[in-house]
């Protein structure tokens, strides 16, 4: 069952901060946590909210998976350290690719992930630290999109009878779990975080592993990262709610200095949307998505075909994978 809704009109952001931090910390106790944080809009609400109730007993980590963009842990490490919220790496790129290699299902590569992310990497720190709580942004659309079997979120255990205490040794704390993205943008703003967060685009659990159809290699997300800044560049200021870049397993023919190539599919989508229940792809001038190809396909290594999507979610959904 999901947890019942706080709508973003019904929000009051100084009410949910005061509840939630008592909470956090009654839960908490003595005790120590770690927070999970990857840079999102989500993650970091909740690391300003559980460094503001817990201080000391908490220690915040960036898992640097290998699947991020361009640059992404030393942006967020530059970002929380002018909060004056430390912020640790931990380098566990090998260990994910290791968990994704020959996976080509997305359901699979959706699990190992999730494997890897709560066994694999946390569940050694968290012992290690003398912790026994995980903190993460696990927000209702998560849930709602998991239960359904429209998609695993990688973050979703209880709701499918996981028993994190149990399977991996510590509990999980989600204090968003009754917001959707827009009222976790309003608390977030409230929470004192700048607008590059709180108005960030969403980005997915899974990363860009979400965004590779076919087996996620470090050579496929390095392509695809470098199409995904390419695409952030350009369609950022449409005002949509979220814009990719994805890679297509296949390869397609091409062509390139009069000769055949048989190179890479980038397909880009751009979406309208108030709550990511249902979108609608962003009209995006012609003109302007000509030029994303033209970009893509002489910036980016062997990419010789961009397309647009221009189905609506249903039936589509807003990510690939």
């Amino acid at each position: 069952m999901a947890p019942r809704e706080i709508r973003v009109e019904d929000l009051d952001t100084e009410k949910f901060i005061r509840e939630k931090g008592e909470e956090m910390a009654r839960v908490v106790g003595d005790g120590r946590a770690i927070n999970a944080l990857s840079g999102g809009v989500d993650s970091s609400a909740v690391t300003v909210l559980a460094h503001r109730a817990l201080g000391a007993r908490i220690e915040t980590v960036f898992i640097e998976n290998g699947l991020m963009r361009e640059g992404e842990s030393g942006s967020v490490v530059a970002t929380f350290a002018g909060l004056g919220i430390p912020v640790r790496v931990i380098d566990a790129r090998a260990r994910f690719f290791a968990a994704l290699a020959g996976l080509t299902d997305p359901e699979d590569k959706r699990n190992a992930i999730t494997k890897t992310f709560y066994s694999t990497v946390f569940g050694p720190l968290v012992r290690d630290s003398g912790a026994t709580f995980l903190l993460h942004g696990t927000i209702l659309t998560d849930v709602e999109e998991t239960v359904a079997g429209i998609k695993r979120q990688h973050n979703i255990l209880a709701q499918l009878g996981i028993d994190p205490e149990k399977a991996y040794g510590y509990r999980v704390l989600e204090p968003l779990i009754e917001l959707r993205k827009p009222a976790v943008r309003k608390l977030a703003r409230a929470l004192g975080l700048p607008a590059s967060v709180y108005a960030r685009p969403p980005f997915p659990g899974p990363a860009l592993a979400a965004r590779v159809i076919g087996e996620v290699t470090p050579e496929d997300v390095a392509l695809v990262r470098a199409a995904t800044t390419i695409v952030e560049a350009e369609l950022s200021g449409f005002g949509a709610f979220q814009c990719m870049a994805i890679l297509h397993g296949e390869r397609v023919p091409g062509m390139r200095h009069g000769r055949r190539e048989y190179g890479r599919q980038i397909e880009v989508r751009c979406w309208d949307t108030a709550d990511a229940v249902s979108a609608r792809p962003t009209a995006v001038p012609f003109a302007t998505l000509v030029r994303l190809g033209e970009r893509i396909s002489s910036e980016v290594p062997g990419v010789v075909s961009v397309t647009y999507n221009v189905t609506a979610k249903p039936p589509s959904t807003m990510e690939a994978v």
